[in-house]
């Protein structure tokens, strides 16, 4: 449907201001005009070509949901919205309208993308050292702790020797803000550390991970040493610290373990971050069912 003289106007007007007084670049306002076109013609086609004035929170979500309806993103969807607002911002600004009817709506909630998993024999492989080199010995070390303890490459930056309790096999780890949490230390995990320790030297420094001057390392170096190390492997689909966590959280809950008892070995605050670690586990264990039982309807 054609759009009203009034959105017309308002829109041009508002186009204009975005170029000429927010000096944004073509681009960027021909994305607004794409947006905003796309919410007047939905005005114009489902609510009969209301005033803008007349425009309200229920008309705005109503607009959102249609967006969802037809197979949009939850990502263009939300910056779509995120134009809706800036819209009526500019036209309350203005004093064209009273109020922003899209001002406290939220976006719908962004898929929470998870890295490829990373399957137990990859793993296995993956921990092999391929020498007996203090840096062969190290980097395996890293990967077993990774895996072993599920932990952000920051948090096994920041490990001391005195964090680990090779008597009482723990690992004492400082998380985000600041948070400690004590995990169970794993025998071929403290096995490997052990390996690394007695062959690196530099018995002065605090740091367990040591890069070839002695200092402790950073959070891009362990990157670079897990990709190079997974690497190895092939078909692997993934190579980065925050696959092996997620390797280390999936393997565990595909194996019994209690989804509270991973958030706390996880270090997360709040269950809904670990529950994304289910849905993957959810998804091949249906694969599985409908491979092998006779009576799962899928086709042969």
């Amino acid at each position: 449907m054609e759009l009203t003289a009034e959105y017309r106007s308002v829109l041009n007007d508002f186009l204009a201001y975005l170029k000429q007084e927010r000096g944004y670049s073509a681009h960027t306002v021909r994305s607004y005009q794409i947006d905003l076109v796309q919410f007047l013609d939905f005005c114009a086609d489902r609510l009969a070509g209301k005033s803008l004035n007349s425009i309200n929170r229920v008309d705005v979500r109503d607009f959102l949901g249609a967006l969802m309806r037809y197979g949009y993103t939850s990502k263009s969807a939300a910056r779509k919205l995120s134009s809706v607002k800036s819209f009526f911002r500019y036209l309350v600004n203005s004093e064209r309208v009273n109020q922003n009817p899209a001002v406290d709506i939220k976006g719908p909630r962004s898929e929470r993308m998870l890295p490829p998993l990373l399957t137990v024999e990859q793993i296995v492989q993956a921990l092999e050292p391929i020498d007996d080199s203090v840096t062969a010995l190290r980097d395996a070390a890293i990967l077993e702790t990774t895996y072993g303890s599920g932990l952000r490459a920051s948090e096994l930056v920041g490990l001391n020797r005195t964090d680990i309790d090779f008597n009482n096999e723990t690992l004492r780890v400082r998380g985000k803000g600041g948070k400690e949490r004590i995990l169970p230390l794993g025998r071929r995990e403290r096995e490997a550390i052990e390996r690394y320790l007695s062959r690196r030297g530099f018995t002065e420094e605090p740091a367990v991970f040591l890069n070839r001057q002695g200092k402790r390392l950073t959070t891009r170096s362990v990157q670079n040493i897990v990709r190079r190390t997974l690497s190895r492997v092939a078909g692997i689909s993934a190579t980065n610290p925050h696959a092996v966590r997620h390797a280390f959280a999936t393997h565990l809950l595909e194996r019994g373990a209690d989804l509270r008892a991973v958030q706390e070995l996880l270090g997360h605050s709040s269950l809904a971050s670990t529950q994304i670690y289910t849905h993957l586990t959810v998804e091949r264990l249906r694969r599985i069912y409908d491979r092998a039982h006779p009576r799962s309807g899928a086709r042969d």
